[in-house]
């Protein structure tokens, strides 16, 4: 286009023309032999330095091992997306861009030294063989695996799917060791692990988890449909803790909710090809129900495209926290020897025309560290109605709800695995619960815990002793401690007579946390979902705005004034 507009503008003087053009010709040869030049000196130079470690270092190198540093090296100079699977790494690289796997399907947790069973997912290989949370894993094939980590003994869990496994393991509760053998499978967990009608409402609710597998759009449209079977008449689609995946997917997705023929999302990149837009292409589900997208921190990349297009069409409201910000677009390589690379080709655009990445990787500090995009580079843009919204920091939702906030104890509750370790405790004890959007535990067996964390000693350091301690040490270095050690002392063991009452004070906490953990137990990953839906305080936001459609209809039509000196990006002007 540029060439095509210089000729047209010197029309009447081809000498200058031409000249000109030759000029252009010239600089571009000279740019592209001296960044040829460049790359064939710097590979002369990595090749002399490997060879001569081959031949000379005092230790010898392992030489796959030592090349796939310096390329993991040189692509953690760019972006977290950037990464080199070489072949014994493609079972890794297959679950991270797919979800899929071979193996068993469960993860474990190291607890007090030993591998423990986390949750098998429900239907998959470990969960037929009989392998419950709280069990422990001992040997693998043959293999002993007492006192190893959880990451030493992954690739001996992982295998192709059909293949034999032979696991000795022992039972929650039980003493002695059994041997189980299965087979291993193609572990594809479910993308909609939970969806139904939220309970005395004409609200429908999925909840979606990843778009990372091909056509998972399609078991969002078979929930969908079936809610309307049943009564819909408004919709929450839950795309929290949802990393991304397959871009194509969720432009499936949103035209499931729009018309054929919406732009959803434009990508930009360093070649032609990837500068393209894609259009919804399908006949849409339904392009009136009421639409409530909840989001929150872990909502990345595809799930961005969907509640961002979504909002700059107008089409939907989004309700929870910011999100992650990323508006990158990757694409996997073939490379010598069964080798992958998974590179960054381009950044996405949604309706509005902005881009949600929050971070520059293309400027990092000399400690390699990534900056935020700064409010001065942030621009404002509009949606299909006129609304403003932001580029440059993820999606901010049009209704924000609280941060959830863990205190410390919580976060040692966890930590020390005393609520996982109960709940097994628990199970082992009663044979049945109720249903799980209907259990609670009793008062009683709230004290049974507590009993619990003192059989086993359980401790925490509470925000104000761990603030103390840097003042101890800072009262220690400039020689104040001396005069003070007494008054110090005496206020510690306040704190820590005052913190036994934090199991009380955050009993309704500590107990939501217990009764998640001991519902999975017998309904496992549905019924953990199907619980915490009761104390879900986004959820319950996005029922009340669908249950009032004035307030509902004035979040999507009413247009304010930028908060912020942005300008309005030309594409709306």
């Amino acid at each position: 286009m540029a060439l095509k507009q210089l000729k047209i503008g010197f029309k009447g003087n081809k000498t200058l023309a031409v000249s000109i053009l030759s000029l252009i010709l010239f600089v571009t040869t000279v740019s592209f032999t001296q960044d040829y030049f460049e790359v064939s000196k710097n590979l002369e130079i990595f090749n002399s330095i490997f060879k001569e470690l081959n031949s000379s270092y005092v230790d010898g190198i392992k030489p796959g091992q030592t090349i796939k540093t310096g390329i993991d090296a040189m692509l953690n100079s760019l972006d977290p997306y950037t990464v080199y699977y070489a072949e014994n790494d493609i079972e890794e690289y297959r679950y991270l861009t797919t979800g899929e796997y071979g193996g068993i399907g469960t993860e474990v947790y190291d607890i007090d030294n030993k591998i423990i069973v986390k949750e098998p997912l429900e239907g998959f290989a470990a969960f037929k063989a009989g392998l419950r949370a709280g069990d422990q894993i001992v040997g693998v094939n043959d293999v002993n695996v007492e006192g190893k980590q959880s990451d030493e003994i992954r690739s001996l869990l992982r295998g192709q799917g059909g293949t034999s496994v032979k696991l000795k393991i022992i039972k929650a509760g039980e003493t002695t060791k059994t041997e189980i053998t299965f087979n291993r499978e193609d572990i594809k967990p479910k993308v909609v692990p939970f969806s139904g009608m939220v309970p005395n409402t004409n609200v429908g609710y999925i909840k979606f988890v990843g778009f990372t597998t091909e056509s998972c759009s399609n078991d969002v449209k078979k929930a969908f449909l079936t809610l309307k079977e049943q009564g819909a008449k408004s919709l929450v689609l839950d795309l929290r803790g949802n990393l991304g995946g397959f871009m194509r997917e969720a432009i499936n997705l949103v035209n499931f909710f729009i018309e054929k023929g919406h732009e959803v999302v434009f990508t930009k990149g360093k070649t032609e090809d990837w500068n393209k837009s894609y259009l919804s292409v399908n006949p849409p589900i339904d392009t009136q129900i009421p639409l409530v997208v909840l989001v929150d921190e872990m909502s990345a990349s595809a799930s961005e495209i969907v509640c961002g297009a979504l909002q700059d069409l107008d089409r939907a409201v989004v309700v929870g926290k910011r999100t992650f910000g990323k508006g990158l677009v990757q694409e996997t390589r073939n490379l010598a020897y069964n080798a992958k690379i998974k590179l960054t080709v381009a950044k996405y655009y949604i309706p509005s025309g902005r881009c949600v990445q929050a971070l520059d990787y293309s400027h990092k500090d000399e400690d390699g560290r990534v900056e935020k995009v700064p409010d001065s580079l942030i621009n404002a843009f509009k949606t299909k109605g006129g609304r403003i919204v932001y580029d440059g920091a993820g999606i901010m939702p049009d209704v924000t709800t609280g941060n959830l906030t863990y205190t410390p104890l919580m976060i040692a509750l966890n930590n020390q695995f005393a609520i996982f370790n109960y709940a097994t405790k628990y199970f082992l004890k009663n044979k049945t619960i109720k249903p799980a959007s209907e259990f609670q535990l009793s008062d009683d067996e709230y004290n049974d815990f507590l009993a619990y964390l003192n059989s086993i000693n359980f401790d925490y350091k509470s925000k104000s002793e761990l603030e103390l301690e840097e003042v101890r040490r800072d009262a220690n270095r400039e020689n104040y401690y001396t005069n003070v050690k007494s008054e110090f002392e005496n206020l510690v063991a306040k704190i820590k007579l005052s913190k036994k009452d934090d199991l009380q004070k955050q009993k309704t906490d500590i107990k939501r946390a217990l009764e998640e953990e001991i519902v999975s137990r017998y309904y496992f990953q549905t019924g953990r979902i199907e619980y915490t839906l009761k104390n879900d305080l986004d959820l319950r936001k996005a029922v009340e705005l669908l249950n009032d459609s004035d307030k509902y209809k004035q979040i999507l039509t009413t247009i304010l004034k930028p908060t912020k000196p942005f300008s309005i990006n030309k594409k709306f002007e």
